[in-house]
């Protein structure tokens, strides 16, 4: 039966099972650009004598002898790329009477051969830890049926990822969407996309404008304050700075213009930022963030509000500042502090002289002039005592304050009133407009009543944030 003998099919392939595939790699990644030279190395053995390099698909195959050293590694080098030099490749090498197996495929992308795509971020490329952003690669491609988006991080460390797009009839969808999230600080970084036809895998266009995606939230807050203090005279010079004990290198100010979160982070080594001689343009909401990079960057401080007020007289007529029933009031009595104005005007603000913030804000709805905000303090302590001034604006420009109020001194008198004399119980409570709420123990810390939101979510004034109570005022008699 000649069961003794080996059929040549059978010995090939026991000698292929002697022989390790080797392994094959480009020097330049993965992504070459036109016109750029790369070398294209196969790995092999210390026995092999030949290598080869074959394009999958193609009939032929390019063959370098094994070099004299011990890396057993054999080079094909192309000096310039062309799309024709674009697809898929193995190597082989031969040792003693045959040849290894080839190689896993390696992919070999030519880059820069059509117009790049453009690629945005919705709603923003800055995005908060745990939130979630698309990615929107555009083709500009006016030609062909079908084809590929493709987008890469920067650096490599995460796989490309791939959308298909088609044409069907007069109407194209060449948009490919990427979704991002939850996101965290790995996130971070530099994308571009690219677009190759369907006929074409491995031809890619010219890459998009890069894109930064910033993640903010991946360290905690930092401080945001102004100096000299609030409200700043117009003309002033004006600073507002980033302070956190994190050792932060980088920091950004956002100022809110109605988008949040901000198009983009443009981070500086100081955490000073002279906004010079103010004018009523700057006056407005502002946030800092901090960071050790571009890519991850803290969550945001506190909101500060940028109030401004004329060094003359000219856009608003001050407003008046009483007190009722008077300005010398017993210890844990209750008192207001009425602010009028003789023109309409639908927002006050109430200050406390050696504060760096507004105490009080308050915004009121359909008043006839002449129009009155009633600031209510109880119980009062001696943490009261000071020097109060009252100003107005109009909500369509809440940061243009009017002239300030003459001053109006308060003066209480009773259990714990006098210099020296211990500050209020942080577990006594605070009424506003009549709603009893704990005081916060930051109360004690500071000069301060309580902060008031001019604007959803913001904080009136500089320096420290103030944790204050908040409640609904009375204006007039009825609440708002």
């Amino acid at each position: 039966m000649g069961g003794g003998n080996t059929t040549p099919s059978v010995t090939a392939l026991l000698c292929l099972g002697t022989r390790p595939k080797p392994s094959i790699r480009a020097d330049r990644g993965l992504t070459v650009p036109k016109g750029s030279p790369v070398t294209i190395w196969c790995q092999g053995s210390p026995q092999a004598d030949v290598y080869r390099l074959y394009k999958v698909g193609g009939s032929g195959f390019w063959e370098a002898e094994a070099p004299q050293d011990s890396s057993n590694t054999a080079g094909f080098p192309f000096e310039s790329l062309s799309s024709y030099d674009a697809g898929r490749y193995q190597c082989a090498y031969h040792s003693g009477d045959g040849w290894s197996g080839r190689s896993d495929p390696l992919p070999l992308v030519v880059t820069g051969v059509y117009a790049a795509p453009s690629l945005s971020a919705q709603p923003s490329p800055v995005v908060a830890t745990g939130g979630s952003v698309s990615l929107s690669c555009s083709s500009r491609f006016t030609w062909g049926t079908s084809g590929t988006l493709h987008l890469l991080k920067e650096g490599g460390a995460d796989r490309p990822q791939h959308r298909e797009w088609s044409r069907n009839g007069n109407s194209a969808r060449r948009q490919g969407l990427f979704s991002v999230g939850p996101v965290n600080a790995s996130h971070g970084g530099t994308y571009r996309c690219y677009d190759s036809p369907g006929s074409q895998p491995y031809v890619w266009s010219q890459p998009s404008d890069p894109l930064h995606l910033q993640v903010t939230g991946v360290y905690r807050e930092p401080s945001l304050s102004a100096q000299p203090g609030s409200p700043v005279p117009l003309g002033e010079r004006l600073t507002l700075q980033c302070r956190s004990d994190a050792g932060f290198g980088r920091f950004a100010l956002t100022k809110d213009e109605g988008s949040t979160p901000p198009p983009r982070l443009d981070g500086q080594h100081s955490p000073d930022f002279p906004l010079g001689r103010v004018s009523p343009t700057q006056g407005g909401r502002y946030r800092c963030y901090a960071a050790h990079n571009l890519s991850a960057w803290s969550a945001p401080s506190a909101p500060l509000d940028v109030l401004i007020r004329p060094t003359r007289r000219g856009m608003y007529r001050k407003p008046t500042l009483s007190a009722h029933p008077g300005t010398s009031v017993s210890w844990g009595e209750k008192v207001t502090l009425r602010c009028r104005s003789e023109i309409w005007l639908d927002t006050f603000h109430l200050s406390k002289e050696g504060s760096l913030t507004l105490a009080q804000s308050l915004r009121l709805q359909e008043a006839a002039t002449p129009i009155q905000a009633n600031f209510t303090l109880s119980p009062v302590t001696s943490a009261h005592n000071g020097t109060y001034r009252c100003y107005s604006s109009q909500s369509s420009s809440p940061y243009l304050l009017s002239q300030p109020s003459d001053p109006l001194e308060l003066l209480i008198s009773g259990e714990d009133a006098g210099p020296g004399a211990p500050g209020p119980d942080p577990r006594s409570n605070t009424r506003v407009g009549g709603e009893q709420r704990p005081r916060s123990p930051r109360d004690r810390d500071h000069r301060l009543l309580h902060s008031w939101p001019l604007g959803a979510g913001g904080r009136l004034g500089f320096g420290p944030r103030c944790r204050g109570t908040t409640g609904p005022a009375r204006v007039g008699g009825r609440a708002v």
